[in-house]
């Protein structure tokens, strides 16, 4: 049996071994795969590990022998999955793949949009700061999250890790989930789509990425 890893770089780039995956079959592994490069590179392999190429109906046509495909990622939406399940082709994700480094991004990135963290930091780095005759600076309003309400679309396991750090912070927290749910224990309220959009101060979405 034949696997291939396409674009094995952003997973482990140098420091981990794929070497216990070769206990499975004849393994080849490559960093990186451009889009018309996947034909050749899978061949007649049996499993398939990637990341981001693409998986089309007519690379699925060209490859016959994939009878697995694993994308080594939480988002699957670069894999034609109505073509693989035609075809009887399983297809796994990692759905809790990076889920508390999401999570902490979140807040990394709300946090620039009410501090300007990076704006202010080069400011004073450049001297500003010590020009002001008061000791106060600011090119921008700084916002604070406490008491200002969180919106969280899609309550799954990033949706769910985002909710206690805001509460932390003070801010409350609503989420939107298409089925009922009970927060889990968590401090959040679940309301309609429309409630969130009318009630909170900031939306954060976690859902997966399709045509809906």
């Amino acid at each position: 049996m034949k696997i291939v890893i396409l674009d094995g770089y952003t997973i482990n780039p140098g420091d981990l071994s794929w070497e216990e995956l070769s206990r499975f079959g004849e393994l080849t592994v490559y960093d990186r795969t451009a889009v018309e490069q996947a034909v050749d590179r899978i061949g007649d392999a049996s499993i398939v590990l990637l990341s981001k190429v693409p998986v089309t109906a007519k690379l699925l046509d060209a490859c016959p022998n994939i009878r697995y495909i694993g994308v080594l990622a939480t988002g699957y939406n670069n894999v034609d999955l109505q073509a693989t399940r035609e075809r009887g082709i399983v297809v796994t994700n990692i759905p809790a793949y990076s889920t508390a480094s999401v999570a902490q991004y979140v807040f990394a990135l709300l946090l620039e949009i009410c501090h300007h963290v990076g704006h202010h930091a080069t400011a004073v780095k450049g001297g500003r700061w010590s020009e002001q005759p008061d000791f106060c600076f600011w090119d921008y309003p700084l916002i604070e999250l406490a008491g200002k309400t969180l919106g969280i679309i899609g309550f799954g396991q990033i949706g769910r890790a985002v909710a206690p750090i805001a509460a932390a912070m003070g801010m409350n927290v609503l989420f939107y989930a298409r089925r009922p749910m009970d927060g889990m224990g968590l401090p959040a309220q679940q309301v309609t789509l429309t409630e969130l959009y009318k009630l909170a101060d900031v939306i954060s979405l976690h859902v997966p990425l399709n045509d809906e």
